[in-house]
């Protein structure tokens, strides 16, 4: 079920990329009408900022990287061009075998999808999502991710497995880039104890999710405390946050007057 060495390789440029919707609240302020960055001007995000992106603009990136190692790739996602869209990518190997790439929600590797591959495995498989088993079944030209959780919860994503045109995709990233969920979300691989496991910011909490069980933070009130902790995690430019947060608490202040 794991991808080979040409697809792996990729990936793991994209170690310790987190995956967040703070910079493009950020972008959304910065740019005109184009608010979709290109691969050029994420690289240099990074490289100001330490700042990463959300699900399309990590796939496009990725993207940008099978197509520099010359690993054949394409776009996918779920409810693209609505405001509840994911984007990932899917990457075959030599034999034409397909693999679920998806940064957008912090896999640990890609995962085979291809159901009559004699590799393929319909068991639950440990190793391929942080703090979760995972499942792949066949769903009507899709597959559908199936995941367990240490505390009995189970839930699911499906994805279309043809590929989107470009075009399409690139328009798909556009729309989402100019629509702003009042909630700002964090999302990071972090290496544990003998595991990988995730951390999230999700509408002014956090917590850590481990294949043992989910540990909440401690709650905390002020911009300043938010901006340190996610720093400690993301190692993202203060001051980027401090305005991202910002941001997203102007726009829940004016939405609840």
């Amino acid at each position: 079920m794991e991808a080979p060495a040409e697809i792996l390789s990729v990936w793991r440029q994209f170690d310790g990329f987190p995956m967040e919707t703070l910079t493009k609240a950020w972008h959304y302020q910065q740019s005109g009408e184009q608010k979709q960055r290109s691969v050029a001007l994420m690289k240099q995000h990074r490289d100001q900022f330490g700042i990463t992106g959300n699900c399309f603009d990590l796939a496009i990136w990725l993207l940008a990287a099978f197509d520099e190692a010359g690993v054949k790739a394409y776009p996918v996602g779920s409810g693209l061009g609505t405001e509840q869209s994911h984007a990932a990518i899917m990457a075959e190997d030599a034999d034409g075998s397909r693999f679920l790439c998806d940064l957008g929600d912090q896999w640990i590797q890609p995962i085979l999808v291809d159901v009559d591959n004699p590799e393929f495995k319909s068991d639950r498989l440990p190793g391929f999502f942080p703090g979760a088993e995972v499942q792949i079944a066949p769903a009507d030209k899709k597959i559908e991710v199936i995941y367990y959780r240490p505390n009995g919860k189970q839930s699911n994503q499906v994805y279309g497995i043809d590929a989107v045109e470009r075009k399409d995709f690139l328009e798909a990233a556009e729309y989402s880039q100019h629509h702003i969920h009042p909630k700002p979300l964090v999302e990071v691989r972090l290496r544990g104890k003998g595991e990988t496991v995730h951390w999230e910011f999700d509408n002014w909490e956090s917590f850590l999710s481990t294949s043992t069980r989910l540990y909440k933070d401690s709650p905390i009130e002020t911009m300043e405390q938010w901006v340190e902790r996610i720093h400690e995690k993301t190692h993202y430019d203060k001051e980027f946050l401090m305005e991202s947060l910002g941001f997203y608490q102007r726009l829940n202040l004016g939405s609840s007057e």
